[in-house]
C-alpha cells in the first residue's frame, strides 16, 4: 500500500499565530536579559568600588598605628616623637602628594632604626585618577607603590583631618587622622564618599 504524500503547507493564519506567540515570549525575555546586564555593570562598579575602600582603610589605619618618629640622637634615646605627618624631611617618591606619613621601622632590633616614609599621592595613569600609596625605608627612592584607589574622584580633593594638628601645628603627632575622599567610577553618574579613620598605637 503507498503512502499518499501530503503537500500542504503552513497557512498564513498559523504564521501570524506562531508570530504573534513568539513576540509574547522574546518581548519579555529580552527586557530580563537587558535588565540582567545593567545589573551585572552595577555590581561589578560596586565590587570595584567595595575593594578599593577596603583596600584603602585597611593600609591607611595600619599606617597611622605606626605614626611617629622618635628622637634617637640623645642617648638614651628620648621618648620625644617628631613632626611625622606632613614632614617635608621625609620624602618618599613624586606625586601630587595628599597626606605625608612617617614612622620607626618595627622590625629593627639594635641601633637607630631606620624611618618609613609614607606618601599617599594622586596620579593619572592610563584613564584612572589613582591615589597610589608610596612606601620608601630611610630615603626618598620608592620601594613599593600600590594602586589604593582606581577611581578616585577628578572634581573633589581630599582632604585631611587631624583633628586641628596637622602639618607641623601643635602636638609633634596627632592622636587620630581622618582622610576623607570621593570615589566615583567613570560608568557611575554619581560618586561615594569615604572616610578613612586611622588611631595612633603608640604612645
Amino acid at each position: 500500500m503507498r503512502l499518499r504524500r501530503d503537500d500542504r503547507g503552513v497557512t498564513l493564519p498559523e504564521v501570524l499565530i506562531a508570530i504573534t506567540i513568539l513576540a509574547i515570549i522574546i518581548v519579555p525575555l529580552a527586557d530580563a536579559l537587558i535588565a540582567f546586564v545593567r545589573n551585572t555593570d552595577d555590581t561589578t562598579r560596586r565590587m570595584n568600588e567595595s575593594h578599593d575602600i577596603q583596600l584603602a582603610s585597611a593600609y591607611f589605619a595600619r599606617d597611622i598605628q605606626n605614626l611617629g618618629v622618635r628622637d634617637w640622637r640623645s642617648s638614651p634615646p628620648t621618648l620625644a616623637l617628631l613632626q611625622s605627618i606632613g614632614n617635608t624631611s621625609y620624602p618618599c617618591g613624586t606625586g601630587t602628594s595628599v597626606i605625608s606619613l612617617a614612622y620607626d621601622d618595627p622590625n629593627s632590633v639594635s641601633g637607630t632604626p631606620v624611618d618609613i616614609r609614607v606618601n599617599y599621592v594622586v596620579r593619572d595613569v592610563n584613564g584612572e585618577h589613582q591615589l597610589r600609596r608610596l612606601l620608601c625605608r630611610g630615603s626618598s627612592t620608592v620601594q613599593f607603590d600600590i594602586v589604593v584607589v582606581h577611581n578616585l574622584s577628578s572634581t573633589t580633593a581630599p582632604t585631611v583631618d587631624c583633628g586641628g594638628f596637622c602639618f607641623g601645628s601643635g602636638p609633634a603627632v596627632p592622636q587620630r587622622v581622618k582622610l576623607t575622599l570621593d570615589i566615583k567610577d567613570p560608568a557611575n553618574p554619581t560618586a561615594t564618599q569615604v572616610v578613612l579613620a586611622g588611631q595612633r598605637g603608640q604612645s
